[in-house]
Parts: C-alpha cells; sequence; structure tokens
C-alpha cells in the first residue's frame, strides 16, 4: 500500500511527461488524486499494522494524519487544476503537471519517512519538485521568489542535514550500533549524549523551520506564495508547511523520549511567538492579496507551534488546527486565484467588489477570510479555542495575552484587505467575471469540509488526532 502511495504519482507523472494530449495530461492528475485519497482512507479505517523494527517507512497516528490531509488537499487542487490548465494553454501543461505529481510522491514519502536520512531526502526533493510550480508564470518576479526559494530553503535543508549528523553523533559509544531510524532514536533517547543531542535539535528545527515557514525564516513565504498559482499556492501552504511540520514533530519526539522534552517546547514557543507576532504586524494595510495569505500561514504555523509547545489539551488543538488550517488555506488560494485571474491582479489598487464580478469566488474568499481568522462556526475557531484553553490550564498568562493581542490584530488587518477587495463597485465596470463549476467546486468543498469540523468531529478523525497528540504527549 504504501509502494503503491509514493509510485503511482511518480508512474503517472512520467506517463504526462511523454504522452501528447493535453486535457489527458490534465485529467492525470484528477485521477491519481482520487486514487490517492482513497488509499489514504483506507488506511485511517483500517490501519496498517506496525511497522517491524528498523523499518525505513511506515505509518503512526502523526505519519497517517499528515497523509490524509496532505491527500485531500492535493485532489481538490487537481480537480482545480483542469478547467484552469485550459484556461492557460498558453503556458502549457507538459512542465507543470508531472511537477505536480512528482510533488505528491515526495511529500507522501516524507509523511511516511520513519528513517531521519530518508525524511531529509524526500523533504529536500519536495524543494526541488516545487520550484517550477511558483516560476509557471514565467516573468521576472517569478524567477526571483523561485530563487529566494530555492536559496533559502535549501539553506535550510543543508542545516537540517547537520542536524541529523549531531544526532547521530549523540548515539556514538552506545552498545548498539548507531542508528537514524525514527525507532531506534526513542528507543536509545534517554542514553543519547545531551550537549550532541541538543545542538541536532536546534540545527533540525531551524533547518526544517525554514521550511516550515517559521519566523524569521519565513522570508521566502511571501514571494513564493504571491507568485505562484493560486493552486501551487494552495498546496505549498496546506501541503508542504504540514509535511514539514511533521519533520519538525520528530525531532520533538526525539527529545521527549530523551527526557529533554522542556527544552525542545521552548524553543517551538520563542518561534511560535515570534511568528504569531510578525505575521500579524505585515499583515495591517497589506495591499497584496496572496503575499497577505502568505502571512496568514506564517501566523497559522506559529499557532501549531505554540499548540504543541504548551501541551496537554493544547496539543489536541494543534493537530486539529493542522487539518482545519490545509483545507481553510485550499479554499482561500483557490479563490484568489479566480480573483487575480479575473482582475488580472492581486492589488488591492485594482481588485474591487470581487463579489460583484464573481459571486461565488467572492463569497468563498470572505467566508474563507472569516474561518481563517477564527470565526464560529468554523473549524479554526474550535481548534484555536481549544488551543487557549491549553494556554489557560497551563497557567501562561502572558502567553494567552500575547497570542490573544495578535490574533486580534490580524482579524483586525486582514478583514480591511479582503473587504476592500470583495466590497464595493468594481473599478472597471465593463468587467464580467465567469464562476465556472470545477473552479469554484472544490474550494467550496474544502470550506464546507472546515464548516462541518466546527459543528461536528466524525469519531474515526477524533480518534487519530487523539493519537496524534499521544505520541508528541509520550514520556520515556
Amino acid at each position: 500500500m504504501l509502494a503503491v502511495l509514493v509510485g503511482l504519482p511518480l508512474l503517472m507523472a512520467v506517463v504526462a511527461a511523454v504522452i501528447p494530449w493535453y486535457r489527458v495530461r490534465s485529467w492525470l492528475l484528477a485521477v491519481t488524486g482520487l486514487v490517492h485519497v482513497v488509499l489514504a482512507g483506507l488506511l485511517v479505517i483500517h490501519p496498517l499494522r506496525a511497522a517491524p523494527p528498523g523499518a525505513w517507512v511506515g505509518l503512526d497516528a502523526l505519519s497517517t494524519l499528515v497523509l490524509l490531509v496532505t491527500s485531500l488537499l492535493f485532489l481538490g487542487c487537481a480537480i482545480y487544476a483542469v478547467p484552469y490548465l485550459d484556461l492557460r494553454r498558453d503556458r502549457g501543461n507538459r512542465m507543470i503537471v508531472p511537477c505536480l505529481l512528482v510533488f505528491l510522491s515526495v511529500m507522501t514519502l516524507a509523511v511516511i519517512a520513519r528513517h531521519l536520512g530518508v525524511l531529509w531526502f524526500a523533504v529536500e526533493s519536495t524543494t526541488i519538485a516545487s520550484a517550477p510550480l511558483i516560476y509557471y508564470n514565467r516573468n521576472a518576479l517569478s524567477i526571483e521568489a523561485t530563487w529566494k526559494y530555492l536559496l533559502l530553503c535549501s539553506v535550510g535543508i543543508a542545516l537540517a542535514m547537520l542536524g541529523i549528523m549531531f544526532i547521530g553523533y549523540s548515539a556514538l559509544g552506545l552498545e548498539s550500533h548507531v542508528s537514524l531510524q525514527l525507532d531506534d532514536l526513542l528507543r536509545q533517547g534517554p542514553q543519547l549524549s545531551r550537549p550532541w543531542l541538543h545542538t541536532g535539535f536546534v540545527f533540525l528545527l531551524v533547518g526544517f523551520g525554514a521550511k516550515v515557514g517559521l519566523a524569521p525564516l519565513h522570508s521566502w513565504k511571501p514571494d513564493a506564495y504571491g507568485e505562484a498559482p493560486g493552486l501551487v499556492g494552495a498546496l505549498l501552504s496546506g501541503g508542504l508547511t504540514s509535511v514539514a511540520f511533521l519533520a519538525v514533530l520528530r525531532s520533538v519526539q526525539i527529545m521527549a523520549a530523551a527526557g529533554d522534552v522542556a527544552m525542545a517546547r521552548q524553543a517551538l514557543l520563542g518561534m511560535g511567538l515570534l511568528s504569531l507576532v510578525l505575521a500579524a504586524v505585515f499583515m495591517v494595510r497589506q495591499p497584496d492579496l496572496k503575499r497577505m495569505l502568505a502571512y496568514s500561514s506564517v501566523e497559522h504555523m506559529g499557532i501549531l507551534a505554540i499548540g504543541v509547545a504548551i501541551g496537554g489539551l493544547a496539543t489536541f488543538g494543534a493537530m486539529l488546527h493542522l487539518v482545519n488550517n490545509a483545507l481553510t488555506k485550499g479554499c482561500l488560494f483557490l479563490s484568489a486565484g479566480n480573483i487575480q485571474r479575473t482582475f488580472a491582479s492581486k492589488k488591492l489598487s485594482t481588485v474591487h467588489g470581487a463579489m460583484t464580478v464573481l459571486p461565488v469566488s467572492g463569497a468563498l474568499f470572505m467566508a474563507g477570510f472569516l474561518a481563517i481568522t477564527g470565526a464560529p462556526p468554523f473549524g479554526p475557531f474550535l481548534s484555536e479555542f481549544t488551543i487557549l484553553r491549553g494556554i489557560v490550564a497551563a497557567d501562561r498568562p502572558g502567553v494567552l495575552a500575547v497570542v490573544l493581542i495578535a490574533l486580534a490584530t490580524v482579524f483586525i488587518g486582514m478583514g480591511s484587505t479582503v473587504l476592500a477587495a470583495t466590497q464595493g463597485e468594481p473599478g472597471e465596470p465593463t468587467l464580467r467575471g465567469q464562476d465556472r463549476f470545477l473552479l469554484t467546486a472544490p474550494p467550496l468543498v474544502m470550506l464546507l469540509a472546515v464548516l462541518m469540523l466546527g459543528l461536528y468531529i466524525p469519531p474515526p478523525l477524533r480518534d487519530l488526532l487523539q493519537s496524534a497528540a499521544d505520541l508528541l504527549e509520550a514520556k520515556p
């Protein structure tokens, strides 16, 4: 099953690269995404047996949750891509379709990896596979964003490699052989050399944190998200960041097994609060819709980090927020892509009255804004409220005050931008948009899923969230 999840998108990428039919190539994305979701759903309903000791790939509750999220998000973006690529025949799809399929494959490999070397290879491969996607529009701004993305993420991954080497070095001197396999490291945790382990964790947090986009390592996000197509922004913001955050959580697991989880949580808390505050500052009077969503991604990665850092109930809230963030970002980026394409701009100087020109996409963008800022009854309200309850239970009034002030600032700053874009009269009265079914159905379904998660969490998903949170709360 795991081999199919990784291998099928790779095989379809080869097929897409060689077949001559434009529309068939586009539909390969949707078909592959559908099969991937079915397989991921089966693994949630009927979990695989525990991986044998020393296995380099396998699933636990954490990886199963991230696999489900990324698979659902990719399916929505793949369906959206079919009419989108029809509208962009001038750019072609012989490059973007194989790259998207390879991107799905390596994200899946990173999720199921239970060896730090395999995890590093897969995360680095996501950088290579996604760079051509950012450059899809082929202009000066997109090439600048692509090079910044490649440079900063590659530096981060190089630092993560050093972190893996330091963690391996911390196991030298033990009676058993040195292993980078996750289960071996968790078992040997109490015996690992503390100085080398701490150094390795810091490098892993900085390295994979650059990929997550935690401040102050977030500077690639506004450019990359701003210049990439909407569907690529959705995959980066909801999919890639979730996979990279899983890599950070693996390092937290190792620290917890060694009995040093307090240090890991303090580091996560610091980066999470910094991300939240910086995002709030930069979202005030933000004139660019997609750059605003990029800073929103920084904000919500910070919220995830804070939830895991606080522990207890907040960890469960963070796991739920990971799901809510991915689906809501998918809705926002896809609807923002529809708005940008119609107005030929993503700047507030041009975009006005989106709900008049594009009633469905404009309404989805407005509703997505309410969801992502934690308005009830959407899912992010429930997950953020759960994290806040965890902060109160942990008796951290200073953290609570910073989080509440930052969230209020984000709501005000983001709201002024979204309202200016969606309300009022269009700048060009003759402008007429068209809400095509397959361009609006995926973001609508994502928004409805987020709404459902705010009202009711299905028992299988609740059990999966609790099991994932328990893995991070486990003590040696």
